[in-house]
């Protein structure tokens, strides 16, 4: 029971943090502007660790590798405090690569969690009357992966059923990354 409640307090702090750099990584991806109130959670949470990073870590190109970096630092962190914990209380120990891959699949599963809060975000907006500012800003975060559904996505009634082909394929993806993930780590452990 101990190392579920720690695991869920770590993984709620570590996916704040972790989703705040890799949400600041797709912001500046699409050139979305930080002044908004997005922008200045993203950054109040990220900046302590993403800052520091980038006197070592280069942008490449519109890439904020730092950003990252910081992201699969903080999952890795994460993953091996689990692993010290579990060998601690029970002695049972996880190889170091699998606890890499562990973090690395988590980091990709939290950047699809991301995508899919931020569509259901800009659906709900789209049924409420928000700040013009905030709507331009989920329109930006959301058009990069609702423009190839809208391309063929039909359209009854005038509703734009784009949000829903996207959350669909995204869970798709997160089906497929568990499935492979299962495989790798069963390759590691067992080979």
């Amino acid at each position: 029971m101990l190392i579920q409640i720690i695991s869920l307090l770590l993984n709620v702090a570590v996916g704040l943090v972790a989703g705040a750099c890799l949400l600041r990584l797709y912001m500046q991806w699409t050139g979305t502007p930080f002044y908004n109130p997005i922008g200045h959670l993203v950054l109040a949470l990220s900046n302590w660790l993403v800052l520091p990073m980038r006197r070592f870590i280069p942008a490449a190109g519109r890439l904020d590798s730092a950003s990252l970096v910081a992201a699969a630092v903080l999952k890795l962190l994460q993953h091996l405090l689990l692993s010290a914990l579990i060998v601690g209380l029970t002695g049972a120990a996880t190889p170091l690569l699998a606890t890499i891959v562990m973090a690395l699949f988590d980091l990709a599963a939290l950047a699809l969690s991301l995508a899919t809060a931020v569509l259901i975000a800009a659906v709900i907006a789209s049924w409420l009357r928000i700040d013009p500012a905030l709507a331009h800003v989920l329109h930006r975060l959301t058009a990069p992966i609702l423009n190839p559904f809208r391309r063929w996505a039909p359209t009854p009634g005038g509703l734009d059923l784009s949000p829903l082909f996207a959350i669909v394929a995204i869970q798709v993806l997160s089906i497929v990354l568990r499935y492979l993930q299962d495989l790798v780590l069963r390759a590691l452990v067992i080979g």
